[in-house]
């Protein structure tokens, strides 16, 4: 099972789908609906300057314990700041890109090392 903790659905595209198409169907395999409550880094802004902000980016909130059979589908930065503990969290891959160049689903997932 793959639950997604994402704010957003995740379409998931086959290879052959191309970049630059508007169209959402083709070569659609499968849409993961987000869960209610997205998986975010806890942040503490330390204060900063005109053009930056210092922030501290500390645990993950709203991120389910592990459990047997079920991997969670998360944001990059949720991934990388746990991926020397938690071995269940994917993130989208492969990106299909719009003709305007937004990303608009992938074309597979990636368990980050």
């Amino acid at each position: 099972m793959i639950l997604n903790l994402t704010p957003h659905p995740i379409r998931l595209y086959g290879p052959e789908r191309e970049d630059g198409v508007d169209d959402l169907e083709p070569h659609l395999r499968e849409v993961i609906e987000p869960e209610a409550t997205p998986a975010r880094l806890a942040t503490i802004e330390l204060g900063g300057g005109f053009t930056f902000e210092m922030v501290e980016f500390g645990h993950a909130q709203n991120l389910p314990p592990k459990r047997d059979g079920v991997q969670y589908i998360v944001s990059l930065v949720v991934a990388l700041a746990l991926a020397d503990r938690r071995s269940d969290l994917l993130v989208p891959y492969r990106e299909v890109r719009n003709a305007s160049g937004t990303v608009i689903g992938c074309r597979s997932l990636a368990q980050p090392v």
